[in-house]
Order: C-alpha cells, then sequence, then structure tokens
C-alpha cells in the first residue's frame, strides 16, 4: 500500500526558461492574455478578476475541462508506478496572469479530488 504521488503544480513564464524537473507541461500562452488589460495587467492569476478573465473565457472553460480529464485519466498509473511525486509544470509567456490562474485551478479540482498538491508560482513575483 504505496500512498498516491503528490502532485506539484509549477506555474512559470517561458520567458524565464523551462522548468526542467516535470513530468508533465501545459502551455497556456493560447489564453485570452490579462497583460493587455491595462485594468488587470498589475494583478497576477492568483486574484479573483484575473483568473475569471482566464479561466471563464470560452478557451479557458474548454482547455480546464479537458486538462482535469486528461489528468484525471493519468495519476492512476503514476500512482501504479509507485511515484512519490508528480510534477506538471503549466507556463504563459511571463508566469504572473494565466498560467497561475490555471494552476490554481486545477490544485483546486485535485484536492477536492482527495490528491496532496503543493503549488509553486515560480515566476509570478517578476517585473512585468
Amino acid at each position: 500500500n504505496t500512498r498516491p504521488p503528490v502532485v506539484n503544480l509549477v506555474s512559470f513564464g517561458f520567458r524565464h526558461g523551462t522548468p526542467t524537473a516535470i513530468e508533465l507541461l501545459f502551455d497556456v500562452r493560447f489564453l485570452p492574455n490579462p497583460y493587455f488589460d491595462e485594468i488587470l495587467r498589475p494583478g497576477s492569476g492568483l486574484e479573483t478578476a484575473v483568473a475569471d478573465y482566464v479561466l471563464n473565457s470560452d478557451r479557458g472553460v474548454a482547455f480546464l475541462d479537458r486538462l482535469r480529464n486528461f489528468v484525471s485519466y493519468l495519476l492512476p498509473f503514476y500512482d501504479e508506478e509507485g511515484k512519490a511525486y508528480v510534477t506538471i509544470g503549466i507556463g504563459c509567456t511571463g508566469g504572473r496572469h494565466r498560467s497561475v490562474a490555471m494552476a490554481e485551478a486545477m490544485a483546486r479540482f485535485l484536492r477536492e479530488a482527495g490528491r496532496d498538491v503543493t503549488v509553486t508560482h515560480r515566476d509570478v513575483e517578476k517585473a512585468l
């Protein structure tokens, strides 16, 4: 009886380099970018208005649904392998808005599913 792997979610900006120690990588640069909204730009994906802008868009809703399904499909295989952790990288351009919002949404989903989850927002504090 091994315990299921911890799921580590890492948001990042491709502009600052891709993390190397990840099993799964998702690029969310196709989602609507709050950077181009002068009111939302100074915020981050940790803020409701910014997260809603990303996650409630047509593409955001569709992608999050697919990502939830895909990760839910894969995690039992990692469980069977006895992995201690699975690290999922979610990247956007700067690592402040879209990737942060998506990582937080996935963390909520996985925690509700009973998973042990850590979240790191590697680049959220970097200059715009």
